[in-house]
């Protein structure tokens, strides 16, 4: 089975599909020729031809347009927003065209559109490139969410999500697009879009988190697991709208604890919804107060302070020793 980095999963994910369906299309700013800034759509039109894989203007507005309409007339587009701080253009069409298609034409049109952006911090991204604004995303009814932490669940998520009917927003850390490297099976096989998935098992406290924070929390549970002896059970999320909230109450309910952690701010955030998830359903079963990590109610910070602004394996293990004293 070959090696992948996340990028060539992705690149890998959209050549499989392109080569399946001649009604997916990829465009955006820089995808052809170039590949990308990071060379996701490498190779991909010398491959299809500049008919399936386009460049645009420099113009979010333009390409969620584009990706609404085309969906309405039977394509299934893959839309790339260069980075997630440039969506705003865009939020017209992501956040109400395109999840209210079916629901507004009474199931007449849909639309099947995947938009794609890297997003998060960990790599001193300029200001507006590394923002994590899932939290506006998941908001949105009729528009599903996934982050994956690997390469295996990025090409099988990004494969599922451009089979769905509806919209589906895949958000790519930065930060794991050249750190993360495993094992990616070769031609087409998908990883089911709303569930989650237990990345190490434990007894004492649940950590549930996505995106670049399962590697996080990964070092976090291995330093307390080694100062004193806690077994940290990690969930990956993978799909943070709609939750798998069957695998998290499953989860606190064995443990009677849970630390939620995500990159954003914590204000109206994913943490925040699990949390309320965590206490309509295992109330009786918990052990300790819900602990909460995340980055402040502020911007992102500049490079200077970005490591000082973001979760750390030391902020989670805090956390960690204060549900365990509780």
């Amino acid at each position: 089975m070959p090696q992948m980095t996340m990028v060539k999963a992705i690149n890998d994910a959209l050549r499989v599909e392109l080569k399946r369906d001649e009604n997916v299309l990829i465009f955006g700013e820089d995808v052809g020729k170039n590949g990308g800034v990071f060379r996701v759509t490498e190779h991909l039109q010398e491959e299809f031809g500049n008919d399936r894989v386009m460049d645009t203007p420099l113009a979010e507005s333009g390409i969620g347009g584009l990706a609404v309409g085309l969906a309405v007339q039977g394509f299934r587009p893959v839309a790339e927003m260069q980075f997630i701080g440039f969506i705003f253009e865009a939020l017209d069409s992501i956040a109400v065209q395109a999840p209210r298609m079916r629901y507004r034409s009474g199931g007449r049109y849909q639309a099947p559109i995947t938009f794609r952006a890297p997003f998060g911090g960990g790599v001193k991204p300029p200001e507006l490139h590394g923002d994590s604004l899932e939290g506006i995303l998941c908001q949105t009814p009729g528009i599903k969410v996934v982050v994956p932490s690997n390469p295996y669940d990025a090409k099988g998520l990004m494969i599922s999500a451009i089979r769905e009917n509806d919209p589906v927003f895949v958000l790519e850390h930065l930060k794991l697009y050249f750190s993360q490297k495993g094992e990616v099976p070769e031609g087409e096989y998908t990883v089911p879009i709303g569930k989650a998935n237990t990345v190490k098992e434990g007894s004492d406290v649940t950590i549930l988190t996505y995106g670049a924070m399962v590697h996080t929390s990964l070092k976090a549970a291995e330093i307390a697991e080694k100062e004193r002896g806690t077994m940290v059970e990690v969930i990956d999320l993978r799909t943070i709208s709609p939750l798998d909230t069957e695998a998290i109450v499953a989860s606190v309910n064995k443990t009677g604890r849970a630390i939620v952690v995500q990159e954003a701010q914590k204000s109206a955030g994913i943490a925040a919804e699990v949390m309320a998830q965590i206490n309509e359903h295992c109330i009786l079963q918990l052990e300790a107060p819900v602990e909460r990590v995340t980055g402040p109610d502020t911007v992102l910070g500049f490079p200077l302070i970005e490591e000082e602004w973001l979760p750390s394996p030391a902020k989670i293990v805090k956390a960690i020793n204060r549900t365990l004293d509780f």
